[in-house]
């Protein structure tokens, strides 16, 4: 996510490392060279001369600390200016009525329906809500059909009238039928074109009109970069949105979206989308962003997917079994699926300080884990619990049912062995414990060797 800005960033940077003081001459140096990494970013020129303005002009009026390095200093400013710059805070979703209507908007190929299933997964399973999705793309061939695929992935309701040509009747009906069903958020999912024209942005606004939503978002592909945002600007006239969805971030985008948007149409980005699974939307916090663009890692959003995995009670568990040395192939399996639900195992490590560079140029799977627990789940219940047991003949079994060789077997065990000691030293001194306490110490997934 933002490689290329983070090391244009970096360079910028390094200019001024090496300086023992602030000086209009060093600091114009510097940037210069962060407005060019915005605009290779594709950021609009003159949003990015103002965002250099800004960084100069902060960086300026600020004294040296004799504690602190000019550099040190710099990286700080950008920061707090890359916030500020892309909305400072999170802002929370609008769910006021009853039930509370969010409006899906966008153009088509943005990631549109996708998202509208993740945000009833979001609102579901970390609010409680009880959404219903309403298909009101009439034109899309099998669009009704994505909806209904992807609502019953993430659990949640859905609404469809397949003999109804109407997207306006179509909300109304879905408002009646939420009231009637105990459903308190409903998502309309729109249809979209391959560009915008008047009767999308027509039927959009008459379908506001008719439900009132408390939250209109705008669904936009980050990798289009400023056509994304030349779109949000067409949308946000004509509609007036509440909030953005970026979509892809996890492609080969170069930021200027993310960037921009907020810059450009006045409105925050609300959500973020890292990857195809349901589970892969995060709420959009700029401060942390900005931490993340220029390397810092991101440990408060990876302590909360830890959080939403890891209850007390389990880990409470895990300790008394660690600090009697009683951790087994069952409990380890148990820590792989809990990391697994996190998500992309690079994505987590990136956001460890320090870990996102060393891993630009490592591939790491998003089915990382498999091999090992294709050879966990092929050993018996006992063995898994006394992997003392596992002679030769056992190890070629497991080899066999696993469609790994022994050789990969024999590593796993020997790593295992080591972990074990690891955690039983790192309980004792009341480090993180677990699998994910040791992800940023060994740089892989429980300070394993992946297979291949």
């Amino acid at each position: 996510m933002f490689e290329n800005l983070s090391d244009r960033f970096e360079k910028a940077f390094q200019r001024i490392r090496g300086e023992a003081t602030i000086t209009e001459a060093n600091i114009a140096d510097t940037a210069k060279e962060i407005r060019r990494a915005l605009v290779e970013a594709d950021v609009n020129y003159s949003v990015a001369k103002r965002f250099a303005s800004r960084v100069r002009e902060a960086a300026l009026g600020r004294d040296v600390l004799t504690a602190v390095k000019p550099g040190q200093l710099l990286v700080k400013i950008t920061q707090e200016e890359l916030a500020e710059f892309m909305g400072s805070t999170h802002s929370d979703l609008n769910l006021k009525g009853k039930p509370a209507v969010i409006l899906m908007s966008g153009l088509q190929g943005s990631g549109k329906t996708t998202h509208t299933a993740k945000l009833a997964l979001h609102l579901r399973s970390k609010m409680g809500k009880r959404p219903l999705l309403v298909a009101c793309d009439v034109y899309r061939p099998a669009a009704i059909d994505q909806l209904e695929v992807m609502a019953k992935r993430v659990g949640a309701d859905v609404f469809t009238q397949r003999e109804q040509k109407d997207p306006v009747e179509i909300a109304k009906a879905a408002l009646r039928h939420a009231r009637s069903h105990g459903n308190d958020v409903v998502i309309v999912d729109t249809a979209g074109r391959l560009a915008v024209d008047e009767a999308m942005m027509d039927e959009i606004a008459r379908i506001k009109d008719a439900v009132e939503p408390s939250e209109t978002l705008f669904v936009v592909d980050a990798m289009t970069g400023q056509d994304a945002v030349r779109t949000a600007q067409a949308f946000h006239d004509r509609i007036s949105f509440d909030g953005v969805i970026l979509t892809k971030l996890d492609g080969d985008t170069r930021g200027g979206a993310a960037l921009s948007i907020r810059e450009e149409t006045g409105k925050p980005v609300k959500f973020i989308g890292t990857g195809e699974k349901p589970e892969a939307l995060e709420p959009f916090h700029p401060d942390r962003m900005a931490q993340r663009i220029l390397g810092m890692g991101d440990v408060v959003t990876l302590v909360e997917k830890a959080q939403e995995q890891f209850d007390q009670e389990s880990a409470r568990k895990l300790e008394r079994k660690i600090r009697k040395n009683s951790f087994d192939f069952e409990d380890f399996l148990e820590q792989v699926q809990q990391v697994k639900k996190m998500g992309n195992v690079k994505d987590l490590l990136a956001m460890v300080p320090g870990m996102g560079k060393a891993l630009r140029d490592v591939d790491i799977d998003d089915d990382a884990f498999k091999h090992i627990e294709a050879i966990i789940r092929s050993m018996t219940p006992d063995e898994r619990q006394n992997p003392d047991k596992l002679n030769g003949s056992r190890k070629s079994r497991i080899a066999k049912g696993s469609g790994r060789n022994v050789q990969e077997v024999n590593q796993l065990i020997k790593q295992f062995g080591e972990m074990k000691k690891m955690m039983k030293m790192m309980s004792g001194g009341g480090k993180r414990r677990g699998l994910t306490g040791m992800m940023s110490r060994s740089g892989m997934p429980g300070g394993m060797r992946m297979p291949r």
